[in-house]
């Protein structure tokens, strides 16, 4: 199939991701088709195979970028403290979660569409997030910092709560996301035992 006039890899690649990204998170993975994905691009249904081999891969590739940036942004942590590295835990999740409701949406909502192979990857790259919140909280637990009875089940309900900011949370609304990063940082420390 010929490109679209005007066409061109380095612009159309991203742009078939954009797309992607948009519509999953408006419609729902299951809910759009290849077809769509090319009209919101501008480009041939057929065209698209030349970015991606499947709408699997591609719900698979927005799902790695994400947690692959969100693995990055996590681990230039500086504290060492656990209550100085819980409260950047906190904040560095609801920044970086505000920045993208769409891919967090996605990364929760859409987990079940995934084969199993890459069901299997996007786990271990998640679990690889958990843990670090985990030893932040094994660590405060050992210092007698925090007091938890279960440090997994304390490191999913955090990550819970803080995800959940998603949700409601919208710019320009009463409370700035610094001021609700005030909040969930106390709210976070009482839940641990702080």
């Amino acid at each position: 199939m010929a490109r679209t006039t005007g066409s061109h890899s380095d612009i159309t690649g991203p742009r078939v991701r954009a797309a992607a990204l948009q519509l999953f998170a408006r419609h729902g993975y299951a809910a759009v088709s290849m077809r769509q994905i090319a009209r919101e691009v501008g480009v041939q249904a057929g065209a698209l195979y030349n970015y991606t081999p499947d709408k699997q891969t591609l719900l698979f590739e927005l799902m790695k970028t994400h947690m692959e940036e969100l693995l990055e942004a996590s681990s230039v942590r500086k504290s060492i403290e656990p209550l100085e590295a819980l409260d950047e835990f906190t904040q560095l999740h609801l920044n970086f979660h505000a920045e993208r409701p769409d891919e967090v949406f996605i990364a929760y909502m859409e987990l079940r569409n995934l084969g199993p192979d890459n069901f299997a990857i996007i786990e271990r790259m998640r679990r690889r997030y958990e843990d670090q919140l985990e030893a932040i909280l094994r660590a405060g637990v050992e210092g007698k910092v925090f007091q938890v009875a279960d440090t997994k089940v304390a490191t999913m309900a955090v990550i819970a709560m803080l995800t959940g900011v998603n949700t409601w949370f919208r710019e320009g609304g009463r409370l700035s996301l610094e001021e609700v990063g005030k909040i969930y940082t106390d709210m976070v420390r009482n839940a641990v035992g702080a």
